[in-house]
């Protein structure tokens, strides 16, 4: 068995390359940074777990940041609201880890320094030990 963060990693980068929509929308998605990737892509960012158990059970609640990162006028658009949708489809059993509850905690949008901008998204999924 994995860890927890690395279960809801690998899970979240599945479903992110899966999903045809976002595909059409962006260049790629990756797990970390991509050294020479041009906007628009996903990166999967840091993960940080905390204990979530209960008595019986090991538990972990995982926060995982997504960046999305352009240089469209517009913004994020559609891009941003498929990235959403994924944290509803991350429910689910994954390399011994259960993942019972999955939500958006925050986004935010920025200006990055050498032009274009970043939405971050925070989710935060509770898993149990299978």
């Amino acid at each position: 068995m994995t860890s927890a963060e690395q279960a809801v990693r690998v899970r979240t980068l599945a479903l992110l390359a899966a999903d045809r929509a976002l595909a059409g929308l962006v260049h790629g998605v990756f797990d970390g940074t991509p050294p020479r990737a041009s906007p628009p892509y996903v990166a999967i960012g840091s993960v940080e777990g905390r204990d979530w158990g209960t008595k019986d059970r090991a538990g972990r609640e995982v926060r995982l940041s997504l960046r999305l990162v352009g240089t469209d006028p517009a913004g994020p658009g559609e891009a941003a609201v498929r990235i959403e949708a994924v944290a509803a489809m991350l429910r689910g059993t994954v390399d011994g880890w259960e993942i019972v509850g999955a939500r958006v905690m925050r986004s935010r949008h920025g200006f990055r320094r050498e032009g274009g901008w970043r939405h971050e998204t925070i989710l935060r999924c509770r898993c149990l030990a299978g």
